[in-house]
């Protein structure tokens, strides 16, 4: 019998969906294909709802106005929710949905391996709010949203944590007195769900590099490095929060904890506009002055120095984390460049690996401009390849695991 399952992958304020059918078959390895995808944007403002079939067709392409629906504020989510959900139904027909699957951005200590929702567990996801507090409540509220209107539907919690609980006690620690340790600050790591589906990936493709060390690259609005040692993680850039590590499209990255003690005591901040600061105001957009957009910058780098400047602590500060990783691994085999930047942005993968030809890494330099699978040289000392990640994928097989 055939049925279906629904992954979403929340934001604040967007919602990216894939629909897969499921054939007869046990656990997360049942056979299965991409029915559709796509993505609801602007909630709580003016949605959005658009939709692909597998080839890339244009199923639905709707806006309307979230007033007409009596849906803002807190209930954002309500109307665009039963939208998808009744247009799935019609999708799917006589097929039956089986489940939905959430990427959760923050699972705490407690929250390793996914999850079916209960009320209870949803009690103790909310209880993680102060971990990732701009990006668990957007997490959670599609959940809560299909709780109202589907109660009796199974919903699976997807964790972006879950991944990097294989990290050395040694990498999750950090530095402060112990009683933090307690309340469950320590480094965590995030993009989880990305780095399982390129680790499965390169078992397939490229087996050495899965059993070797190798440093996947997840950069797009947001970005980190992981460590991989056999599949696993070993190290990886964001710690306790999605500020550290590399320079993002609006975060800033690692940053000394001095330069927020400096906007507390000398400029009069609060917490609410540091964090403003921090989330939405640093990175790309802070340093260049003018986007978070990588594809403006390129544009703009023949005219603007702080573009320029920008792009250049860009790749300079991956590089820096690199080395920390290849510490981490005692070495490298290979790097994985994935997300929006890793896979489509020639230019800074050519940047990067020219401040990282030290470790032995050689670009191919009309194979990277062609977004080849592999694009350095045959006599590289580390491979390097371009995936595209699914962390849909990876919501789907984590369904089926959970439920079977």
């Amino acid at each position: 019998m055939t049925r279906a399952v629904l992954a979403l992958n929340a934001g604040s304020s967007s919602l990216k969906f894939a629909l897969f059918s499921i054939e007869k078959g046990e656990g997360a390895t049942a056979p299965s294909h991409r029915i559709a995808s796509g993505e609801l944007e602007g909630i709580g403002t003016h949605p959005h709802f658009i939709a692909h079939d597998a080839s890339g067709h244009t199923l639905v392409d709707e806006r309307w106005d979230p007033a007409t629906t009596g849906q803002a504020g807190d209930d954002a989510h309500h109307g665009p929710m039963a939208t998808l959900m009744d247009w799935v139904g019609r999708q799917l027909g006589d097929v039956d949905l089986m489940a939905v699957g959430h990427r959760v951005v923050h699972g705490g200590p407690e929250f390793i391996a996914p999850v079916r929702i209960t009320p209870d567990i949803l009690d103790r996801l909310t209880a993680l709010t102060p971990f990732a507090p701009l990006h668990q409540p957007g997490s959670l509220a599609p959940i809560r949203a299909l709780l109202a209107q589907k109660p009796d539907l199974p919903q699976v919690a997807c964790f972006d944590t879950g991944f990097h609980h294989t990290m050395p006690a040694v990498a999750q620690a950090q530095a402060l007195p112990r009683e933090y340790a307690a309340r469950g600050v320590r480094r965590y790591g995030f993009h989880g769900l990305s780095y399982e589906y390129i680790a499965s990936a390169l078992h397939d493709c490229a087996p050495r590099l899965s059993e070797g060390r190798t440093i996947v690259a997840h950069i797009g609005s947001g970005g980190s490095l992981c460590a991989m040692r056999g599949g696993r993680s070993v190290d990886t850039t964001m710690g306790f929060s999605v500020l550290d590590g590399l320079v993002m499209g609006t975060r800033c990255g690692h940053l000394d904890p001095g330069v927020i003690l400096y906007m507390l005591r000398e400029e009069g901040l609060g917490a609410a506009e540091i964090e403003n600061i921090l989330y939405h105001r640093s990175g790309l957009l802070g340093v260049s002055g003018v986007s978070a957009d990588m594809r403006d910058l390129h544009a703009r780098t023949a005219i603007s120095p702080e573009v320029t400047q920008a792009l250049d602590l860009f790749t300079y500060r991956f590089a820096q984390e690199a080395g920390a990783m290849m510490a981490a691994l005692q070495g490298l085999d290979g790097l994985v460049f994935t997300a929006g930047i890793g896979e489509n942005d020639a230019v800074i993968r050519a940047a990067i690996c020219a401040r990282l030809e030290w470790a032995g890494i050689r670009l191919d330099a009309q194979a990277n401009a062609a977004h080849r699978d592999i694009i350095s040289t045959p006599d590289s000392a580390v491979e390097v390849r371009v995936i595209p990640t699914d962390e849909e994928t990876t919501i789907r097989r984590h369904v089926l695991m959970c439920l079977a």
